[in-house]
């Protein structure tokens, strides 16, 4: 596993940019700051966000934020070619070839301002990626000092072990949230568990409060049992289940917004009962455990 510790809370900077808030340079800056704060040292980043745009706000935003370079760790992920007026592309495809993994990255190197990512990801596997030829990639990256450790996002633990019989895979970022939790039972988060791999988590609120369903109405309602017990609010309590899990997860959260930051930061310290855990799930599944 890579030595270097991520924040427990890592915040992810998809809807930063173009694909979101769109925000300033001086807002990039404050967010930046409010996050670092808050003990959230980690950001989450991928070549693709903001049609290849966000990561160039973003270091134009750390470079002048006055934060050292050993204060934070910068993530990034590469291999989608996303179709865009930024790229040459005639179909949505992933391509890691060596060549071009060593490029993304050090273009990312650049558009970050920095001369060293913490943590590079293959964003999602691909059908003809020769994992001989990725470690071969992650190798020179290494040696170069241009990446501290690698990983992959989106990959089933097969995958996994693919690309982990030639070279390290230190980190598998997943969908994870009580509603979309299929990591608990499919083996990822055990073959993670096993092999040391740290899961990082993204859309960790899933889908309970953007559809109102009979789902999502029967979440709501035993969180709201539960609120007064744990003096939290209903995003702390989602956060604070998917913290529960042995596997220690990191949750990646996308909000822009500084109170739902210090709410995220804030259910590091939630400990919920073992019987609590249990009735959240069931509320999702609308059944009793097997």
């Amino acid at each position: 596993m890579t030595t270097k510790l991520f924040s427990r809370i890592i915040a992810g900077t998809m809807t930063w940019g173009e694909w979101g808030k769109q925000l300033s340079k001086k807002e990039m800056i404050n967010l930046l700051n409010h996050c670092v704060s808050k003990d959230i040292t980690s950001f989450d980043h991928a070549d693709i966000y903001g049609s290849y745009t966000t990561e160039t706000a973003f270091g134009n935003a750390f470079a002048e934020s006055n934060i050292a370079r050993e204060k934070i760790q910068l993530i990034s992920k590469c291999g989608i070619q996303y179709i865009s007026e930024n790229r040459k592309n005639e179909v949505k495809h992933y391509n890691y070839s060596k060549e071009y993994i060593i490029w993304s990255a050090e273009e990312s190197l650049k558009n970050l301002k920095t001369e060293f990512l913490d943590l590079l990801l293959l964003h999602r596997p691909s059908p003809l990626m020769q994992p001989d030829e990725v470690a071969e990639a992650i190798t020179i990256l290494k040696s170069q000092g241009k990446i501290k450790a690698f990983g992959v996002s989106n990959f089933l633990p097969s995958q996994v072990d693919l690309i982990s019989k030639y070279t390290e895979v230190s980190v598998n970022q997943i969908e994870f949230s009580l509603t979309q939790h299929t990591a608990m039972h499919n083996g990822t988060l055990d073959q993670m568990q096993i092999n040391n791999i740290i899961p990082m988590a993204w859309s960790p609120l899933g889908i309970v409060f953007k559809e109102d369903t009979e789902q999502t109405r029967r979440i709501h309602k035993q969180l709201g049992a539960l609120i007064e017990k744990y003096n939290a609010t209903e995003d702390q309590l989602l956060l604070a289940w998917i913290l529960k899990h042995p596997a220690g997860i990191h949750p990646i959260i996308g909000t822009t917004n500084q109170k739902r930051i210090e709410n995220a930061v804030q259910a590091i310290n939630i400990a919920l009962e073992l019987e609590d855990w249990f009735k959240i799930l069931v509320a999702c599944q609308g059944h009793k455990v097997p």
